[in-house]
C-alpha cells in the first residue's frame, strides 16, 4: 500500500428538510385546520479514528463527502426522516487543518474517537406548528437549513515511541530492518527512503514502534531535498536516535546539520531526548572508529553509542537505551494522568 499523509477534502452536512403545508381533508370534518409535518435533521459528518488504517491513501481517489439530507415533511403530522450521519475513517494521528492548513479543527489519537466536522441543518417546521388562536389555518411553513460545507486538510502524523533521524545513506533502513521485521528499501544511493517506515521492536520486556524517517540535509527547513515534510511524523516520538555515518568526512558538522534542521522545523524537536549513535562501524577500523568517536563526543556533548547495524555490534546496546528511555517516558505519563484524576473533584 502506498503511503499518503496528507490529502485535501471537500465535506458538506445535510441539509434539513422542509416544512410541509397541508390541511386536513375529511367528510364531515368541516374545519380540519394544518396537519403539516416538520422536516427531518440533516445529517452530520465525523471524523473518527480507526485502528487497521495507517496511510490516507484512501483520499487520493475520493474527494468529496456529503452526509444525507432530512427529508421534507408530510401531511398528516408525519415528520420527514433524519439524514443518516456519514463517518470518515482516519489512522490514529491525524490530524484535521482548516483550508488555510495552520488552524487545527481537530485532531483524533486513539482508536474509537470520533469528532464532527460538520453538524447538519435543522429542519424547517411545518404548517401545523404555526396554528395559533389568531391564525388558524397558516398557510407559510419552514424551509430546511442548509448543511455546513468546508474545504479540509488531513494531515496524518505517525505515532511511534521512537524516531531514526540522521544525513541520507546514515544507516537509518538498515537499522530498522536488523532489529524489526520491516523491509525498507536499502541501496547505496541518497533519498532511497522516500517515505517513513514503521517496524516493531522488542527489548527486554518492553515492546516500542520504531520509526525511519527520510534523511535531511542541510537546508531542509527551507524546502531543499525532501524538506521537513516527514519531520512531523517524530513530533510525537519519545526518543529520537541520531544516526551519524562514521564513513562521513566530517562527523562533527553532520551531526550539527541534522540539529539545526530539528532546531529550525520546531515544535520542541530539538528539545527531545536524544541518544547518539555511530553507525557503520564494520567499515573502519578500531583506531578510526575511536578518533570519529572523539569527534562526535565533542560535537553532541555526549558520549555516542559504536554501532554497526551488518555486524550487529552495538545494536543490543542502542535497543536497551531506547527501550529504557521509552520506559521513562511512559512512567511520567502514567504518574502524570494518576496526578490529574486526584485533582478532579469527587462526583456522585
Amino acid at each position: 500500500m502506498k503511503f499518503l499523509d496528507q490529502a485535501k477534502i471537500y465535506i458538506a452536512s445535510g441539509a434539513g428538510g422542509a416544512g410541509c403545508v397541508s390541511f386536513r381533508r375529511e367528510k364531515f370534518i368541516e374545519f380540519g385546520g394544518p396537519d403539516g409535518g416538520d422536516g427531518g435533521k440533516g445529517g452530520d459528518l465525523w471524523v473518527e479514528c480507526v485502528a487497521n488504517l495507517n496511510t490516507l491513501i484512501d483520499y487520493r481517489y475520493r474527494q468529496h463527502f456529503k452526509a444525507q439530507a432530512g427529508q421534507a415533511g408530510m401531511g398528516r403530522n408525519r415528520a420527514g426522516a433524519d439524514g443518516e450521519d456519514l463517518v470518515i475513517p482516519v489512522p490514529p494521528g491525524t490530524q484535521v487543518l482548516a483550508e488555510d492548513q495552520e488552524t487545527l479543527l481537530a485532531e483524533v489519537l486513539k482508536p474509537g474517537q470520533r469528532v464532527r466536522l460538520a453538524k447538519g441543518g435543522n429542519g424547517g417546521f411545518g404548517n401545523a406548528h404555526f396554528k395559533s388562536s389568531t391564525n388558524r389555518a397558516p398557510r407559510h411553513a419552514n424551509p430546511g437549513q442548509p448543511g455546513e460545507e468546508l474545504t479540509v486538510w488531513l494531515r496524518l502524523k505517525l505515532i511511534a515511541d521512537a524516531g531514526l533521524v540522521g544525513l541520507p545513506n546514515a544507516g537509518k533502513s538498515t537499522f530498522l530492518a536488523t532489529v524489526s521485521a520491516a523491509k525498507p528499501k536499502i541501496a547505496d544511493y541518497p533519498f532511497t527512503t522516500l517515505y517513513p517506515n514503521l517496524g516493531v521492536v522488542r527489548a527486554g520486556e518492553v515492546d516500542f514502534v520504531l520509526a525511519d524517517i527520510p534523511g535531511l540535509i542541510e537546508g531542509a527547513h527551507e524546502g531543499a531535498g525532501l524538506g521537513t515534510r516527514f519531520l512531523g511524523h517524530v513530533e510525537r516520538c519519545r526518543v529520537l536516535l541520531h544516526l551519524v555515518d562514521a564513513t562521513a568526512d566530517d562527523i562533527a558538522g553532520a551531526y550539527r546539520t541534522v540539529r539545526a534542521e530539528l532546531k529550525a522545523y520546531g515544535a520542541s524537536l530539538a528539545r527531545k531526548k536524544e541518544i547518539v549513535a555511530l553507525t557503520k562501524c564494520d567499515a573502519l577500523d578500531e583506531a578510526a572508529i575511536d578518533a570519529k568517536a572523539e569527534q562526535l563526543k565533542a560535537a553532541a556533548r555526549k558520549k555516542p553509542l559504536v554501532l554497526s547495524a551488518v555486524s550487529g555490534r552495538g545494536v543490543r546496546e542502542a535497543l536497551t537505551a531506547l527501550a529504557r528511555a521509552i520506559a521513562m517516558s511512559r512512567s511520567a505519563e502514567r504518574t502524570a494522568a494518576d496526578r490529574s484524576e486526584e485533582r478532579q473533584p469527587w462526583r456522585p
